[in-house]
């Protein structure tokens, strides 16, 4: 390399040096007023996790954005931004449904950032118990999928709390054939993975590894540790769990249906105010009448209100009663939500309100 291409390197990288300098600059003075605005919410009571909030920046963000930055890569740098700035405001301690590195616990890292504490659980109703008792602020837990859809357990959970939906988020499930030592499919002898992911990439299993036998472990965490110690297997699970692990990728991408989405909620004990572009989630038992539920549904339909969710649960109480979880377009703090889900409350046996909060605007 000549001296001239040398100079051109060497200033350039003071030019970098000089911006980086300014990136810190700003950043310490962002912290220090976000460290001012905890106080004052400290002293008000108000939420340090204000979503609505949150998302207009984000917002204002992608409509300033002019430069090469995708909007996923601007949104998780300014994320790590704001979640530092919330650390300083107050430690978290973040509940998820693990293992580590599986979906649920990357989609809670890319929407607190990862300035937080997150503490694994074993089972959703884990989840719930440790926020309801205050030792983690929020908790993430999976509600549905677009392919196997609704996680029932998540919904029969809030028939007894009383933790309020605090944020949705939605995470893109990819699948990948991981192993470490073997060069080919063809030196496999057996796969592991969990009951979800064999299920999701089962056609291609069947089309590309039909002598193959397959193993269902409760994770695909606990795939990833299976073939590790065994020559000649491999594992199929995300690359979030292989990167863990350090596995190789034999094949990436073996999911059968490419646009595969879960939905998360963030649950916690806090109200979120509105942001003009929000859901808001009940759940109600129908009056034992004829024509119930189109009555209960009718108030929804006469104030012009879109109903983006309906799903139905056995009550377990007594045979054949039905709970009904629905989501709505718009905030309980809008009118016309407020009076149509008392006007509803008037005609149900029962109704509950799980909270209104921002609708995700990223897929991560």
């Amino acid at each position: 390399m000549n001296k001239s291409i040398n100079r051109n390197i060497d200033a350039f990288r003071k030019n970098i040096d000089d911006i980086d300098e300014k990136i810190l600059e700003l950043i310490n003075e962002r912290l220090s007023v976000a460290d001012e605005i905890g106080k004052i919410k400290k002293k008000g009571g108000t939420l340090v996790l204000d979503t609505s909030r949150e998302k207009m920046i984000f917002q204002r963000l992608l409509s300033l954005n002019k430069g090469p930055i995708s909007p996923d890569r601007l949104h998780h740098i300014f994320a790590e931004i704001i979640a530092v700035s919330r650390g300083i405001q107050t430690p978290w301690i973040i509940s998820y449904l693990g293992p580590e590195a599986e979906f649920t616990h990357t989609a809670a890292m890319n929407h607190f950032g990862h300035s937080v504490s997150f503490l694994q659980q074993d089972g959703i109703r884990d989840v719930f118990h440790e926020v309801a008792r205050g030792a983690c602020r929020y908790g993430v837990v999976p509600i549905e999928n677009s392919t196997e859809g609704t996680l029932n357990n998540t919904l029969d959970l809030f028939l007894k709390s009383n933790l309020k939906i605090c944020a949705e988020l939605y995470r893109q499930g990819s699948y990948d054939l991981l192993s470490r030592g073997t060069g080919s499919i063809k030196e496999l002898h057996v796969i592991f993975s969990d009951k979800r992911a064999i299920s999701q990439c089962r056609k291609w299993l069947k089309r590309n590894l039909v002598d193959i036998r397959l193993e269902k472990c409760l994770s695909t965490s606990k795939a990833v540790q299976k073939a590790l110690k065994e020559p000649g297997s491999a594992a199929v699970a995300g690359k979030d769990v292989g990167q863990l692990y350090q596995m190789d990728i034999l094949e990436s991408n073996i999911e059968d249906t490419p646009h595969n989405i879960t939905r998360f909620l963030v649950i916690g004990r806090d109200a979120v105010p509105r942001t003009g572009n929000d859901k808001t989630s009940i759940m109600f038992v129908t009056p034992h009448i004829p024509g119930g539920l189109h009555r209960v549904l009718n108030p929804i339909a006469q104030a012009g209100i879109n109903m983006v969710k309906l799903e139905s649960r056995p009550t377990r109480n007594e045979n054949w009663q039905y709970l009904f979880f629905a989501d709505l377009e718009g905030h309980i703090e809008d009118k016309v939500i407020e009076d149509t889900v008392s006007e509803m409350k008037g005609i149900c046996l029962h109704l509950k309100f799980l909270g209104s909060y921002p609708r995700a605007i990223t897929s991560y």
